[in-house]
């Protein structure tokens, strides 16, 4: 069975079926689980090695923690209330996908439990899907949920 479960998370309602789920297989496997979100990379302007380049990027990397903090810690909480050994980890990246597959990789995790948007039509095609890059992406068995 899984020992260590990555469950990539967006802040959205979608999300909670990956929570749900991700509290329900760990608690059979007694698996570990890290719950992982991207934020956008940092993109400034202005002249590399300024002071006020120095000032922007603080900021961003503040805000990014925070805006992680935002989305991770209240599932952590809900794991841990559930018995559910569970970090939390982020990255900056503009593109999750790979930010997903990356931290799998690199925690050793054995599954990905993720939701889906279930996007149709224009939006589909334009922002095209996170779930079904990490899909077509990874070597490490994913759990979609809709």
């Amino acid at each position: 069975m899984y020992k260590h479960i990555l469950i990539p998370l967006d802040g959205s309602a979608g999300a909670e079926k990956a929570i749900e789920a991700g509290i329900e297989l760990a608690d059979r496997a007694a698996a570990k689980v890290t719950l992982f979100t991207a934020v956008p990379e940092c993109r400034l302007r202005g002249r590399p090695g300024t002071a006020s380049e120095a000032a922007a990027r603080w900021d961003h990397e503040r805000a990014s923690r925070d805006s992680a903090q935002t989305i991770l810690l209240p599932a952590a909480a809900r794991l841990r209330a559930a018995g559910i050994q569970c970090d939390t980890a982020y990255a900056e990246s503009n593109r999750p996908h790979a930010a997903i597959i990356d931290a799998a990789r690199a925690r050793g995790c054995d599954l990905i439990i993720m939701s889906s948007r279930g996007r149709s039509g224009l939006s589909k095609l334009w922002y095209g899907s996170e779930t079904r890059a990490v899909l077509r992406n990874s070597t490490i068995p994913t759990l979609v949920y809709r």
